[in-house]
């Protein structure tokens, strides 16, 4: 498949970048100037149906994600790699680390969607639904995801840069694909260094959500909470997300 990527610094240690349900390969943007370039390489990703790969064909799963991802690792001759994820990407390294978890040096998970996905009630499960075709719907879980705090314009743009950057049927598909995937099953016990970063503004993928998935599953799992984020923190406080991710790559 064609990729779409870009790269940030030029390390030895390359990590791979997923982005979430509402971005695309540029979601990092506020922090890839600060990133330590000398130590790292980091290899930021489009799915299909997004950003550069809208015109992309695909099934728009979470297996397909992890596919391309690896076939990424493949085309640039990487044999190991960490992998970083936001949200709906934190499912996507996880399924990575399922497949060829030899390759993978460590995991950093921002506000992750856990493997088994997650719990909702029909009515959120439904407003999810409605964003598919909505701006405004985009509009109100940014914000009801952030804590109901940031700027009005910054919620405006988030929800239109989502509406750009994505198709209506690839945005659609992904939600099914992280509402119910699950592949838990092949993950408890694994080794792999994870760190999971959330935002005490966010009210669900946070830090009792990872306490009851991610955190029972790896064994050297580790936690940290962002006191002013919310589900963003590459936009709200991006040199907190920054020391705090490189801090856990550089020991890995």
């Amino acid at each position: 498949m064609p990729n779409s990527y870009h790269r940030v610094g030029n390390g030895p240690h390359h990590v791979i970048v997923l982005h979430g349900w509402f971005g695309d390969r540029h979601s990092f943007a506020p922090l890839e100037d600060m990133l330590d370039q000398q130590a790292f390489s980091y290899l930021f990703m489009d799915y299909r149906g997004y950003g550069d790969m809208q015109d992309s064909k695909g099934n728009f799963t979470i297996d397909e994600i992890a596919q391309d991802a690896l076939a990424l690792a493949d085309t640039l001759q990487l044999d190991r790699f960490s992998l970083v994820g936001h949200s709906m990407g934190g499912m996507a390294i996880e399924r990575i680390a399922s497949l060829q978890a030899q390759r993978v040096i460590s995991m950093v998970g921002i506000a992750p969607v856990p493997c088994g996905g997650v719990a909702l009630d029909d009515l959120a499960i439904s407003q999810l639904h409605a964003a598919a075709t909505s701006t405004e719907k985009r509009l109100a879980i940014i914000d009801r995801s952030t804590g109901h705090r940031l700027p009005q314009k910054w919620l405006e743009w988030k929800a239109a840069y989502s509406w750009q950057h994505a198709t209506q049927q690839a945005f659609a598909a992904y939600l099914t694909a992280w509402l119910h995937t699950d592949f838990s099953h092949a993950i408890t016990g694994k080794a792999i260094p994870f760190k999971l970063i959330t935002g005490a503004y966010d009210p669900v993928f946070n830090s009792a959500l990872m306490q009851a998935t991610t955190m029972q599953r790896y064994a050297s799992a580790s936690h940290e909470e962002l006191a002013n984020a919310g589900h963003y923190p590459m936009n709200e406080t991006p040199l907190a997300l920054l020391a705090s991710m490189e801090a856990f790559l550089h020991e890995s």
